[in-house]
């Protein structure tokens, strides 16, 4: 009997497999992206500590587009890079969470680097 791939756990075994290699630091933190069927989230976080240093998200109020597609990861992706800046966060670990490097993944990504971030 065939079983059904469940892709969210698929997802998950590949987010833990990479969360094995990559941690943030205070000198580098790792750039977290979350991804749902309605927003799209992104976090700057320092594992030696567990702090969450700086969070963006499409529920914010300066991101105008309010839903999970490209316009709107570029909307994050420049906040979050704005708000690493002010802290003085330069270089960030980026941790994709298991999804592919592709579409509001990728441009997020982009425009963070575009932000000022460097990964």
């Amino acid at each position: 009997m065939i079983r059904k791939i469940d892709r969210k756990e698929e997802r998950e075994r590949r987010h833990a497999r990479v969360r094995n290699k990559i941690s943030g630091t205070a000198e580098r933190p790792r750039l977290c992206v979350f991804r749902s069927n309605s927003h799209l989230y992104a976090q700057i976080i320092d594992d030696v500590t567990a702090n969450t240093l700086i969070a963006a998200s499409t529920l914010d109020k300066e991101v105008k587009t309010k839903h999970s597609n490209k316009e709107a990861a570029k909307e994050v992706g420049a906040l979050v890079a704005k708000r690493a800046l002010e802290k003085n966060i330069k270089q960030v670990v980026f941790d994709r969470s298991g999804y592919i490097y592709h579409g509001v993944i990728k441009e997020l990504a982009e425009a963070a680097r575009e932000g000022g971030l460097e990964f």
